[in-house]
Parts: C-alpha cells; structure tokens; sequence
C-alpha cells in the first residue's frame, strides 16, 4: 500500500528546500524528528480539507477498516467523540426540541465536554449491580427496555467497547436494537483499533456500529494522538459529509504531521506483517493469561491484547514496577496492562517473573456507582462560576467541571448533578479527595 503523506515529506527533506514557512525550528533539533514536522506547504494538503495526499491515506484507511469513510484526527478520540456526538446532534430526526444522548455511565469525560459545548443533555445506562468505574455492560434487552421508556427519543446511543478493563460490548446485539428504533449508535473504540484486524474481526464497523472511533496510537504502531474516525457504509450519508467539519470544529488548525505521517505509515503495515503480529501477539496474551488464570490469579475482561488482574491493584503495580514492568491503569481492586505487537519476548518473560506467585487477591471493591439528582444541565454547570472544595464539603453542591483523572478518564461525580454522600465515598476510593462545585 502506497503512504502518500510520508512519501510527500520525504521528497520535501530530499529537495533541500529552504523553510520559510513554519514551524519555528526550521527543520533542526536535539530531537531528530524535527526535519519531518512540516505544515501545511503547497502540495502537502489540509485536513479539514482534504482533497490530495491526507484524502488519499484516508481512503486507504477506510478500505482497511472496512468503514464507508474514515477520517484522520491529530488529537486522539477526545477529539473524535466530541465530532461524533455532533454530527448525530445537528442530523437528528423527528421533533426538534432540547437533544438527549442515551450513554452507558463509563463514557469518557470527552462525552461531557461535547455535552457542555454543543448544549445537550445526557441520560445515563447503568449496569446491573455494583461494578467498576471503568466498566458498564449493557445487553440489547436492557437497552432496548430503556429505549421504550424514554419520553424523547435520543439523537444517539453511546456505548465504550473495549472499556479500561478489556470489557466487550454486544455491539452486534445492540445495533439490531438501534437499528429498530432508528438511532445511530456510536461506539467510542479508543482501545480496540486493532480489533478489526484479528483472524476474525471484532470491531465495531463489522458488527453494525454507525459511527466509531479509534486511538490508532493506543494499539498500533502510531504516534500518540493520531486516531480515526470511521462512518459506516450504512450510515445516513450525511454523516460522512459533514465529518471534516465536525472534526475541524473540535480540533486545531496546525495538525500535528508528524502524527499524520504515523497514521499513513501504520496503513503500510497494516496491509502487509502487522495482522499477523497481531494474531501472534494475542496467542502471547492468551498463554500468558492461561498460566495466570492457572497460577490462581483472576484474570477479567475478554478483550484479546489486554491483560486485567483484580486484586490489589495498587500494590500488585508496585511489584510489576520494580521488576521492570509498567502498567497501564491501576486502581484498588484492578491491574490492567495493554500489550501490542511491538512489545518483545522479553515483556512477557518479566511478567511472568514478578507474577511467579499469586499475590493475596484481597482488592477492595469499588463501591455502587452512584445515581444522583441533575440540578442543571451540563453545560450550565460547565459554565458556571466554580469552587474547589473537599470532598466531604462537596455533599448536597452541584458538581461543575467533571473531576476524572486520566487514566482511565471517567468521571466520578457529573456536572450538573448534585453531590451525595455516595458520591463523595466514590470520589474518595479512586483517590479523589477535591471537587469543583458551582458556586
């Protein structure tokens, strides 16, 4: 497969040209990448305006992916979330009145953000039980009973597969659902870009999502912030015309090429060794959570890279840190490590060394997600003046700007709502201990 953007830059460095152009180090630094970071000279294509050499590597993106469309951005799925969400928004159907999204609970606080600045509201699906922060299975039944008691019919529905914890979504299941009560379903597959890619695909442009997209960076061999947005080839049309505008919308004028370059290289590879990689690098995973599972650990979560422990999460990251190992996500009852094909023999082996023996799995649970009263929309609380308080302090305020730290990047408390007691005990187990409040 042809890599249309780098092939541009390389013949850019080749011709010596002098850069009277941006960026400012002028193609020289203690770096070494900085002879590639261009901008948008003649010839090298606008993203918000593609028509040449990004519009050419885009296309060859979606023929992999098997999307109708896909898009290019440089600043990782927050961006693409909040384009997506848009885009749903302004093409909704039926009366026009104040727009609700219908999101699973463990949505990422991008989600909020698109919430506060395209002014809509948010109606939560929560999972049954208690659960973690980072998880919110929902089954087609669940949502479809949600979908019948809802007043308003929603502009989306907003699912994560793969969450934090390598949980899967019945994405198949609840596109049929979607599908039969005409809303589009966005899936925010941050984790799961190479899902498409496994011997048999898992990914949400194969199993009926109308939009979705991925952190390219966050599984395949791309820069940190390059990701993707896809449309389905059955997706109302005008999802894939307005996409650019909505992206450009969220997103900054001066793209990173060095990220641009990544994505168009990562197509290279993706058409030719990686899908293989990626097999043997999930038999890796596979045998590596088998000797695990064996050894008496738990292993959760069936997404096929990522390996989630429940335990003392905490404690069971220190171990894996001083022999060498740094994991993804650690909280008090979980351990997650994301792997890809670019980790060595080596990673594994020193996995193995550390977890020779089972560590006590005494993790303390994470207490009920909480189900509290909205006082105000999103965006007025976003909006509002605002208070740093202690959380103990925070009970019976209205929570202004979402307090999440990332990873995993879910918000505990959600603006607008009110703050309960339950709330702030939630806000205390994942080591939040302040919270902004409106005023």
């Amino acid at each position: 497969m042809n890599t249309p953007i780098y092939t541009f830059v390389t013949h850019y460095l080749e011709s010596g040209a002098s850069r009277l152009h941006m960026p400012g180090h002028k193609g020289r630094g203690v770096m070494g990448c900085e002879a590639r970071d261009i901008t948008e000279i003649a010839g090298a294509d606008a993203l918000y305006a593609a028509s040449g050499i990004i519009a050419e590597s885009e296309m060859n993106a979606a023929a992999l992916f098997g999307a109708g469309a896909t898009f290019y951005a440089a600043e990782g799925s927050s961006q693409c979330v909040r384009a997506m969400l848009y885009l749903a928004m302004v093409n909704r159907v039926g009366p026009i009145g104040r727009p609700v999204a219908l999101a699973a609970r463990n949505a990422h606080k991008s989600l909020l953000y698109a919430a506060a600045l395209c002014d809509f509201d948010v109606e939560w699906l929560f999972p049954e039980g208690a659960g973690s922060l980072c998880a919110c299975p929902v089954t087609p039944e669940a949502l479809a009973a949600r979908l019948d008691a809802m007043e308003k019919k929603p502009f989306c529905v907003f699912v994560t597969s793969p969450d934090y914890l390598g949980g899967m979504q019945d994405v198949r299941g609840l596109s049929a659902v979607c599908r039969r009560y005409g809303v589009p379903l966005i899936v925010d597959n941050a984790h799961g870009a190479y899902l498409r890619f496994l011997p048999t695909s898992l990914h949400p442009m194969d199993l009926g999502a109308d939009l979705c997209c991925d952190s390219a960076h966050k599984t395949l061999p791309v820069l940190t912030g390059g990701a993707y947005l896809h449309v389905s080839e059955a997706a109302d049309r005008r999802f894939s015309e307005g996409a650019r505008a909505a992206l450009e919308l969220f997103g900054s004028t001066s793209p990173s090429w060095l990220i641009l370059q990544s994505l168009d290289l990562c197509n290279a590879r993706l058409a030719g060794e990686l899908p293989a990689e990626i097999a043997r690098t999930v038999g890796r995973v596979g045998g590596l959570k088998r000797r695990l599972s064996e050894k008496g650990f738990e292993v959760l979560g069936g997404e096929p890279m990522k390996l989630t422990l429940r335990g003392d999460g905490l404690k069971l990251a220190e171990d894996l840190r001083r022999g060498g190992v740094e994991c993804e996500y650690a909280d008090r009852e979980h351990v997650v490590l994301m792997f890809a094909p670019d980790n060595p023999a080596s990673d594994f082996d020193r996995i193995d060394a550390v977890l020779r023996v089972p560590r006590p799995l005494c993790g303390t649970p994470a207490p009920a997600m909480p189900r509290p009263e909205r006082a105000m929309s999103v965006r007025q609380a976003v909006f509002a003046p605002w208070e740093d308080v202690r959380a103990e302090e925070a009970v019976g305020r209205v929570c202004a700007a979402p307090t999440a730290s990332c990873p995993p990047a879910v918000p505990v408390a959600v603006s607008g709502e009110i703050v309960t007691a339950e709330v702030a005990r939630a806000l205390r187990y994942y080591g939040i201990d302040r919270l902004r409040v409106c005023k």
